[in-house]
């Protein structure tokens, strides 16, 4: 295991110390190697003055060989994966964990259950977590992917949650082609089936700049499905689950900066590497932090001037 950063070598080795890390930690100053691995974070111009240079954040995951097998990226650099996904992803498979929040549902044939996967179910800004709908379908039986005929079910998960909590694209795995005569080919899946809804809390439901409004929040998932054999089909059941999640706070170096918004400090100094970083961008680009710090001045008055507006807002109704 590897990981790379635009950070100079004597931040990582006191971070690596300090927080036991025990893999290698490479420092890339001038985002060489991350250009030339195409994963330069470009949304970030060198008007960002701290912030230019760091890469799209993600994970390469190799086999043996060093062939990579899967990778994980995102578009901002305050949205990661979890650490259990790279796991599953070298592992080849999903593992529930038991101690994670999860409901159950189905009938005395169909398992189903309603799990989230990552973080021991807790939510915090931008790390990703997987909302897990498993169903465990007896031999004989399977459930229908879309599109399907008319009259037929196909199967639908719906997810509700408060303003701030994030859904991305479901990660669903591929169906079976099945065809019955007389009726149409059909996407079918059997055995156990694990449909993923990623989901992340942005900064309006969990943020690294205020402590919790609340500790935890309410999840409502609706799934409507068919169950059929190759000659006839089980009735259409909708089932409707809550799960009550538990909010926390995001881990932060000791930097004045990060400091008093109700987050977890870590043990680690950051101030002289900040020192060291504010240096080299201001010899690099002198008039990016005055541009930065005032396009962050203009963020922060614009979220404050929000803030108030739906006070008001609240305050009429």
């Amino acid at each position: 295991m590897y990981a790379i950063s635009y950070d100079d070598p004597e931040t990582l080795a006191e971070f690596a110390e300090k927080q036991g890390v025990h893999f290698p930690l490479l420092s890339d100053i001038d985002s060489k190697v991350i250009r030339q691995f195409g994963i330069l974070n470009e949304q970030v111009t060198r008007n960002d003055a701290l912030l230019y240079g760091i890469p799209y954040p993600g994970v390469y995951v190799t086999n043996e060989t060093g062939t990579v097998v899967a990778k994980f990226f995102h578009d901002s650099y305050k949205k990661r994966e979890s650490p259990e996904f790279y796991i599953d992803a070298a592992l080849g498979r999903l593992s529930l964990d038991e101690k994670a929040p999860q409901v159950s549902g189905g009938d005395q044939d169909i398992n189903l259950t309603i799990a989230v996967h990552g973080g021991n179910g807790t939510v915090r800004q931008g790390i990703v977590r997987h909302l897990v709908v498993r169903f465990e379908l007896p031999e004989g039986l399977h459930i229908y992917g879309p599109p399907v005929p008319e009259g037929m079910i196909a199967t639908q998960v719906t997810i509700q949650g408060p303003e701030g909590l994030a859904l991305m694209s479901p990660e669903l795995p591929a169906t079976e082609k099945l065809t019955l005569p007389g009726v149409a080919e059909l996407n079918v899946w059997h055995g156990t089936v694990d449909l993923t809804y990623p989901f992340y809390a942005t900064g309006e439901l969990a943020s690294e700049c205020r402590p919790l409004d609340v500790p935890s929040i309410d999840i409502k998932v609706t799934v409507r499905y068919q169950a059929c054999t190759d000659r006839e089909c089980l009735l259409p059941k909708t089932e409707s689950f809550t799960l009550s999640l538990d909010l926390d706070v995001i881990d932060i170096p000791a930097i004045d900066l990060h400091k008093g918004h109700g987050q977890r400090e870590g043990n680690y100094d950051g101030a002289p590497a900040l020192k060291r970083l504010l240096g080299r961008k201001i010899k690099q680009n002198p008039l990016g932090l005055p541009i930065f710090l005032i396009k962050s001045l203009w963020l922060q008055m614009g979220a404050l001037l929000r803030k108030r507006q739906q006070k008001k807002s609240q305050n009429k109704q």
